[in-house]
């Protein structure tokens, strides 16, 4: 057999009686009055193919090795039938097993720890596949949106000598007799390039020692961050907007199928390319959750609850705005207007998903920033390279990092970010 198609090749091109070749694996399988249906799947979709009797006679020993999960080749003719998905099938006239699979180990209804512990082979569900194939279209548009907005992508490290935000939360690592730690953001070596590129972005592996496990917590998840030389906030959190709408606007150009199979209700992420994200402060946010019964004092920061309460009063992400000094980082920038604040902003994302983004305006004076520094009891000698940026040159700038995974479980309407990346980590289990 020579030149294969792929099934959505043949489902979408070939016409009654094309003679086409098709390789894959055995989706489902089923025997019925001696003729045998094999469900073939790649990894562009499925498609019935049917043995007759006598063909079934004839291929024997193949038709013997068939199962679940088996890698096979097959020749055959096109058929238009209605009842088959996509609307047409493969009469088989060829057919060859080229792995054979015996008693595939999930066959239906298993629990989440058994998926888990076999994430190896689950990983070939249509569910999964589906989700990763949205994924790859989010980062397709993300970065679309990026190359035609002229900013620069780099490669920035993540083994870092320095730990960014104090060391409770980062993973150490032996690096050649010196500690070094797995990064939890690129965001100081982007701010060291902006000096030389502007506007620069990156998408790297992040982790994160921090000792939750909730739906929406990962390890190790994919961090795009960016950051640009001469934006305030309101700048970047236009960046942020449009680049958002660019990923949902790529996923529903191109993946409406992958949605349906994950089950999306797709008019809701139609409203955010048709309307403004709205904007509040966190005083003002503190006051809706008063509002709706949610006990919070001024300067408490938001936690999963308090996120889902708020975005359930919107259709679309909300940002919220200027938090309290003593709930962000050091390096944020402090409001002129009041000193309690600092220049920050998240984006949340509707129906219960909250946090997506994280941003802020970043401290551009060296004085201030090294008094911060030293309020927040790190070490001024980490950070001596970080300083420098401020003694030579600087300028205003701002920057965000949003959680690839975090996106892509509010856009494929996900229960657990666990399903947003092939294999999870979890404090207590490290699957392969």
């Amino acid at each position: 057999m020579s030149s294969y198609y792929s099934v959505i090749h043949v489902l979408k091109k070939s016409n009654e009686g094309d003679v086409v070749n098709l390789r894959g694996w055995v989706y489902r399988l089923r025997w019925l009055g001696g003729k045998v249906f094999i469900v073939l799947r790649d990894h562009s979709g499925i498609i019935q193919c049917v043995v007759d009797k006598d063909e079934a006679r004839r291929f024997g020993k193949e038709i013997s090795e068939l199962g679940i999960e088996a890698s096979i080749i097959i020749g055959g003719t096109v058929r238009f039938d209605k009842r088959a998905p996509g609307g047409k099938e493969i009469k088989v006239t060829e057919l060859r097993v080229v792995g054979v699979s015996n008693n595939f180990p999930i066959k239906g209804g298993e629990g989440i720890d058994y998926l888990l512990d076999n994430r190896h082979l689950w990983i070939r569900s249509r569910r999964l596949t589906s989700i990763f194939k949205v994924k790859h279209t989010m980062l397709k548009g993300l970065r679309e949106y990026f190359s035609s907005n002229e900013w620069w992508e780099v490669t920035p490290p993540i083994l870092t000598m320095s730990a960014v935000e104090g060391g409770a939360t980062l993973f150490p690592v032996d690096f050649f007799g010196r500690k070094a730690y797995l990064s939890q953001s690129a965001q100081f070596y982007l701010e060291t390039l902006i000096f030389s590129l502007e506007k620069v972005w990156s998408v790297t592996t992040s982790f994160r020692a921090e000792r939750s496990r909730t739906r929406r917590h990962l390890y190790e998840y994919t961090h795009l961050e960016a950051e640009a030389a001469w934006m305030g906030m309101k700048e970047m959190m236009t960046v942020v907007e449009e680049m958002v709408k660019a990923g949902v606007k790529k996923i529903l150009d191109e993946r409406l199928d992958e949605l349906e199979t994950v089950k999306r209700d797709i008019t809701k992420l139609e409203q955010v390319l048709s309307n403004r994200f709205d904007v509040i402060t966190y005083d003002e946010a503190v006051e809706l959750l008063r509002e709706k019964g949610v006990k919070i004092e001024w300067g408490e920061d938001f936690g999963a609850d308090e996120e889902r309460v708020l975005t359930q009063q919107f259709d679309t992400p909300i940002f919220v705005t200027m938090f309290p000094r003593k709930i962000k980082s050091f390096y944020m920038k402090v409001s002129e207007d009041n000193p309690e604040l600092v220049y920050g902003f998240d984006l949340l994302a509707p129906e219960g998903y909250g946090e997506i983004v994280g941003g802020s305006v970043r401290e551009d004076k060296y004085d201030t920033l090294l008094n911060r520094i030293r309020e927040e009891e790190l070490n001024p000698k980490d950070y001596e390279w970080y300083l420098d940026l401020r003694k030579y040159g600087s300028v205003p700038h701002s920057g965000f990092g949003l959680g690839i995974e975090r996106m892509l479980m509010w856009i494929s309407g996900l229960d657990h970010i666990r399903d947003a990346t092939p294999y999870p980590r979890f404090r207590d289990r490290l699957y392969p």
